[in-house]
């Protein structure tokens, strides 16, 4: 009977265990750490000392980000401020909140996306994939109203004829308080193209989390959203970071290529 039952057993947990080659942490839902200690393959896009890897995205523009060891936020004496002393760190910071946005010198495509950032009260920034899909970056905390497409955890509207187009608000509102850290991890599909150069299927946000919590699911970008970087769509292009709308703190920026969501 003993025998039987361990066999049974041994069976259900082997029915439970993902396909081979995937990590069971590969399922879409936030498993304690960040992903980037709990699985391989991740690459640092910070390199804990300098700017490295970093430029702005307008070469013309003033470029005042630098990197910190910590930074300093005062509810009550500062809220609308962020403050940081310039150092060799694994944080970076956009000066007085309102400088270049910057780019990463490496280009992507499909790809997973983790990072952290820490909000002012009041400050707008984002993260944009391949430098024209963004996930906004917005102090939400505390909002009674509906989400929309300007709030944290929205991808963000296209802006066409002087009005904003498409976009998708969050599904809740995972915003923390401003001076708090925070979290994004994003699986992001990159369009797809012919052999002419025709696009044959935009990209595609598969999901991405706020502090854990789910805020977008299968969602389509039909182009590039406002404020992007004027270039035109690819299966490739770099990252980049608002930096002229508040400030903003980031650290812990990691990425690896695309792999499927394990279904459970």
């Amino acid at each position: 009977m003993r025998l039987a039952l361990a066999a049974l057993l041994a069976g259900v947990l082997l029915q439970q265990q993902p396909p081979a080659g995937y990590s069971p942490v590969q399922d879409g839902y936030p498993h304690g750490d960040p992903p980037y200690l709990l699985e391989q393959g991740w690459q640092p896009l910070l390199n804990g000392k300098d700017m490295s890897g970093w430029k702005a995205c307008d070469a013309a523009a003033k470029n005042e980000w630098f990197t910190t060891a910590a930074v300093r936020f005062e509810r009550y004496l500062g809220p609308t401020q962020l403050n940081g002393r310039s150092a060799p760190g694994g944080v970076i910071l956009n000066g007085p909140g309102r400088t270049a946005n910057i780019c990463t010198q490496e280009s992507f495509g499909d790809v997973e996306l983790y990072l952290e950032f820490m909000l002012a009260k009041g400050s707008n920034s984002g993260v944009y994939l391949q430098s024209l899909y963004e996930i906004q970056i917005f102090d939400s905390w505390g909002s009674p109203e509906a989400m929309t497409t300007s709030d944290g955890g929205a991808i963000y509207h296209r802006w066409i004829d002087e009005h904003g187009v498409g976009g998708s608000a969050p599904l809740v509102n995972a915003s923390r308080r401003p001076g708090e850290w925070q979290s994004y991890q994003a699986w992001f599909r990159a369009p797809r193209f012919d052999g002419a150069g025709r696009k044959t299927e935009p990209a595609r946000f598969l999901r991405v989390l706020f502090n854990g919590q789910l805020v977008q699911k299968d969602v389509e970008v039909d182009g590039p959203t406002r404020a992007a970087m004027n270039v035109a769509e690819a299966p490739r292009h770099p990252l980049m970071i608002q930096g002229d709308h508040g400030p903003v703190a980031l650290r812990n920026i990691y990425v690896r290529p695309l792999r499927p969501i394990v279904v459970r």
